[in-house]
């Protein structure tokens, strides 16, 4: 069957269509997505304003509209920290399912990170033995291991790159103080976490999600997005750390620039790789390898266990 996830991330609103049936991997036939930043729409109180619900609901009916040409029979919908995290987040919601007829849901942190941990596992299979994952996203960072398809410890932190760079970050390019003050608040966030992942063990793969960490490991000498999915991706310790104090320096323009950097996630990528840095550096992770699949395919992943069991 053709099934669509309509992902209301803090970046974009990204509909996803693959062939999937049980028992199978799930093939990409349609991709819709575009920028709304909603985690940079929130107002003082941490509200969506009428404005930015306004966009939501239009981004949305767009989207059900690519869903219903592309000829999908079952939409997934969910939301992210944006949504999760707003103030009003009963009402956006509300007015989303009245205006468009999408009954979103909203995933917890912890159930966000579980679902990319269930896709990992699928994409790199039981040989990959204790998964490490991390995952950037706009509004936070999810962290999950184990060694089966729950993980043992998950967690989501407060430390999306959007959300940073709105909330710390307002220079263009950034004060070295921001800078200095971001990355002290970060790594005192990830700090918090270590201990309770540390307890079950060192990970015998570190893997990573996420278009923050694809944009840094391309910069870093990665494959293209041309070059597939099966293209092994890595990105090492050393080579961020020496990105950061270049990206720092940078401008948004001479960020997007870059190879593989957009100019909508250019002015967020500082913050995106100071967390990834610090979460590197607090885990002990020399080296980790690009997951292609991510949240959008681990909801994907979970539905077809259900079908199957049904």
């Amino acid at each position: 069957m053709r099934l669509g996830v309509l992902d209301v991330g803090s970046n974009t609103v990204h509909l996803l269509v693959v062939d999937a049936h049980p028992g199978a991997c799930p093939l990409p036939a349609h991709s819709h997505k575009v920028e709304l930043r909603l985690a940079q729409l929130l107002d003082e109180d941490g509200a969506i304003g009428p404005e930015g619900v306004d966009k939501l609901i239009a981004v949305i009916q767009e989207a059900l509209q690519a869903a219903e040409d592309k000829g999908v029979e079952d939409l997934l919908p969910f939301a992210t920290s944006a949504v999760r995290e707003a103030s009003n987040a009963d009402d956006v919601l509300a007015r989303v399912q009245a205006e468009t007829g999408v009954e979103l849901q909203v995933l917890a942190g912890a159930e966000e990170a579980r679902l990319t941990f269930l896709a990992a596992r699928r994409w790199f299979g039981w040989s990959a033995g204790k998964l490490l994952v991390l995952d950037i996203g706009g509004g936070s960072l999810e962290i999950a291991y184990g060694i089966d398809e729950q993980p043992d410890a998950a967690v989501s932190l407060p430390l999306g790159a959007g959300r940073l760079t709105a909330g710390w970050l307002p220079g263009d390019p950034p004060d070295a103080e921001d800078i200095r003050a971001l990355r002290r608040h970060a790594r005192a966030q990830i700090a918090r976490t270590v201990g309770e992942f540390k307890r079950f063990g060192a990970p015998d793969h570190v893997v990573a999600t996420s278009k923050t960490f694809k944009q840094l490991a391309r910069i870093a000498g990665a494959a293209r997005s041309l070059e597939g999915p099966y293209a092994q991706r890595q990105l090492k310790r050393e080579s961020l750390e020496a990105w950061v104090p270049r990206l720092a320096g940078m401008t948004t323009a001479q960020r997007a620039e870059l190879p593989g950097v957009s100019e909508g996630r250019a002015g967020q990528l500082l913050a995106g790789a100071l967390v990834a840095e610090g979460a590197m550096d607090l885990f002990g992770v020399e080296q980790l390898e690009i997951c292609p699949w991510a949240l959008r395919e681990g909801v994907i992943l979970r539905r077809l266990d259900h079908m199957a069991s049904e």
